[in-house]
């Protein structure tokens, strides 16, 4: 039974001894994640959300006030121009054309009779001037027969006047009376109905809206607003891609039709309106909807490229060991000189930025390096690590642009199918860098 337990005992002594000198190795190894250099299309997009809405959109309103006597329109009615729509109770409005008639005609019979009474009176001054002429009237009396003619003579000037006084009336009455019969002003769909039978209405300064009709909703636009930050790099005619929650499988595409160099600042955020023209042949697409818009800034083809996490990894001085560090050293850099993890801020460069989706790369030196979110890197210089004889050695490269996941290679000793280093899997609680910088977020 001793010797059994003796044997046991011995058994996981060597065990344990094993299994020490296999962690201890494990731990001592060089290990390294690493993902291949490719080839590929790249492209860097601007990204923003915006609204879609119809090219032209009329308001329908009425100019006169009275109570909705009949619709003729409803929601989504395709309608065409001079189509009457709706109208307002016209009894009112046809009661004032008549009473303006009548005052035209009233105002005619006027004119004819001072007419005659100038007539009258022009007889009078003439058979006073005889009279006159043999003595058989005093003087005054011509005088008041010539005042009275000239009075009849100004009589009638003013009724003629009140003629065309009435006859402009008259026209405003019927102009009022046909703005009862309320008619589309161009071809489209209506989009919303804002009044019903029954309801009254009241013109004023502030006409109110009846309906709102768009023109033609196979042409659309997307009305998104970009970042100061991002403005520069959006030019007309670029191509956008943009979804829309309704349909999330699907992508539209459309094109920048006007940036707009009017400011918008909401809270301190300066953003600038951007139009992206957009076919809707299927009528897909509605009024409102929301879209996620990427404008492409920039697009390559065939270009060789290496994930940002490459870009962002920082090895130890423990995975350098001792000539890897005075290597560094000489070519005036240091270990942690590479370009910063996501979400980390680089000493001596500002923050902003940092943490970004897509990771803003720093370049060497500690200056603040591509842009993220699609924006164009630019041709700066970084620092990558590739495996060497189980440790990592740099190799300079300069950048291009990135699409947030993956950076252009432009130069630098790297070649297709060579793999880079993205992640140290060895010592992590020996490494010196931060757990946010040990272990890089990949972008999706």
């Amino acid at each position: 039974m001793k010797k059994k337990i003796l044997i046991i005992v011995a058994i996981l002594l060597v065990l344990g001894i094993g299994l020490f000198f296999y962690l201890r190795g494990s731990e001592n190894g060089q290990k390294f994640k690493t993902a291949p250099v490719t080839r590929g299309n790249l492209r860097a997009t601007v990204t923003a959300t915006g609204t879609l809405n119809a090219v032209t959109t009329v308001l329908v309103g009425t100019q006169v006030s009275g109570t909705v006597k009949q619709i003729y329109a409803d929601f989504n009615s395709s309608v065409k121009k001079g189509v009457l729509i709706a109208e307002i109770d016209p009894a009112t409005f046809q009661a004032q054309v008549e009473q303006q008639r009548a005052n035209l005609m009233a105002s005619k019979a006027n004119v004819a009779k001072a007419k005659t009474a100038l007539a009258d009176a022009e007889r009078t001054m003439q058979r006073n001037k005889e009279l006159f002429a043999k003595n058989f009237i005093a003087r005054s009396d011509l005088d008041t027969a010539e005042t009275n003619y000239e009075s009849s003579k100004a009589q009638v000037n003013v009724n003629e006047a009140q003629v065309a006084q009435t006859e402009a009336a008259l026209k405003t009455a019927e102009i009022n009376l046909h703005y009862t019969k309320i008619v589309s002003p161009v071809d489209g769909i209506v989009v919303s109905r804002n009044v019903d039978v029954g309801q009254t209405v009241a013109a004023s300064f502030q006409t109110p809206t009846l309906f709102t009709i768009a023109q033609d909703l196979t042409k659309m636009q997307v009305d998104t607003s970009v970042d100061e930050a991002d403005i520069g790099k959006v030019a007309l005619g670029q191509d956008v891609e943009f979804s829309v929650d309704a349909y999330a499988d699907k992508t539209f595409k459309g094109t920048v039709s006007q940036v707009r160099i009017a400011p918008i600042t909401v809270q301190n955020v300066v953003t600038y309106d951007v139009v992206v023209k957009v076919d809707n042949d299927e009528l897909k697409l509605k009024p409102g909807m929301t879209a996620n818009v990427s404008i492409i800034v920039a697009s390559k083809s065939g270009v060789l490229k290496i994930p940002n996490a490459a870009l962002r990894f920082r090895p130890s001085d423990k995975d350098l060991g001792k000539s890897g560090t005075d290597q560094v050293a000489k070519e005036g850099g240091k270990p942690g000189s590479a370009p910063a993890k996501e979400g980390s801020k680089p000493e001596g460069a500002p923050g902003k930025g940092a943490g970004r989706p897509g990771g803003a790369p720093q370049v060497e030196g500690g200056r603040p390096g591509g842009q993220p979110d699609g924006r164009p890197a630019g041709q700066r210089s970084y620092a990558v690590w590739i495996p060497e004889d189980g440790k990592p050695k740099r190799v300079s490269v300069t950048t291009g642009i990135t699409d947030g996941a993956f950076t252009e290679v432009t130069s630098g000793d790297l070649r297709e199918g060579q793999e880079v280093i993205v992640e140290s899997t060895s010592g992590a609680k020996k490494n010196n860098t931060t757990p946010q910088q040990q272990a890089p977020r990949f972008i999706r």
